[in-house]
Parts: C-alpha cells; structure tokens; sequence
C-alpha cells in the first residue's frame, strides 16, 4: 500500500468535499469513506456526514460508511449521530435501515461493534454509539440463517 498516494487522494476529497456543488460533497463522502480508517479523513467525513447544505450528502456518506461493516465507519456514524440536528439524524436514521435491513447476521454484528465502540473514551463517540446500538435492535431484518 503506497501511504503518500492515500494521503494524497484524501487530501483530494476532502477539498472535493469543501465543494459548492452538493453532488460534489455527495461524491466526496462516498469516496472518503474507503479511507474512514486514517485521521487525516475522520475530520473531512464527519463534517460531510454533518453537511449544512444537503441531506443527500449526509446519506451517502453514512451510507458508504455503513457499508464497511467495520469499527472506523461506525465511530464516524456514531460521533456524528450523538450531535446531529433533527433532519440529519433521520437521514442518518434512514440510512441505517437501508444498509442493515437485510441480513440479520451484518446488523448483528453492527450492534457487537457498537457494544464495543460505546466504550470509547470519547464521551460523544460512546452516547452516540449508544444511539446507534438503538436504532439497529430495532430494526428486523428480512433474511436470516437458515
């Protein structure tokens, strides 16, 4: 893995994501969130997830986050979600559904990251993992094991 060539494409997103164009941002998120693991992007992708112009942003970037079913995209979520206005928290809310309404076995292990992530030492990372924990053991899943 060529470090400089990350740190550069994350250096590109985020200034993508500083665009006036919500397509733009829109893209920026979803591309940043392949990089959700570095700092250099936690900073850009909470503000995308937190977008003050368009809630369309703020889905697509939970939702590319989301999708990596792992700890990096859930602390974002979650750091996101425990200080987020009322039409991003639905967004967010919605975007939850969406990427793990479907298999029970991801939306399990979603809730076993939060247990997890809700330790953190960042009070907002933990209430907002919290929140998050929440929301998914409400969700039921349409496919399970057989």
């Amino acid at each position: 893995m060529n470090g400089d060539l990350r740190h550069a494409a994350v250096v590109v997103l985020g200034e993508l994501g500083r665009s006036h164009d919500y397509r733009d941002r829109a893209d920026a998120g979803h591309g940043l969130a392949g990089f959700a693991e570095t700092q250099e992007a936690f900073g850009p992708l909470l503000e995308l997830v937190l977008d003050p112009g368009d809630t369309f942003v703020t889905r697509r970037t939970v939702e590319a986050l989301l999708r990596r079913r792992d700890r990096a995209g859930l602390t974002i979520v979650a750091s996101a979600l425990a200080v987020a206005n009322s039409p991003h928290s639905d967004w967010i809310h919605t975007a939850i559904v969406d990427v793990f309404g479907i298999f029970s076995d991801d939306r399990d292990n979603a809730i076993r990251l939060c247990e997890e992530v809700s330790r953190d030492t960042d009070a907002r990372v933990a209430l907002g993992a919290r929140q998050l924990q929440e929301i998914l053991a409400e969700i039921d899943p349409v496919l399970r094991p057989a």
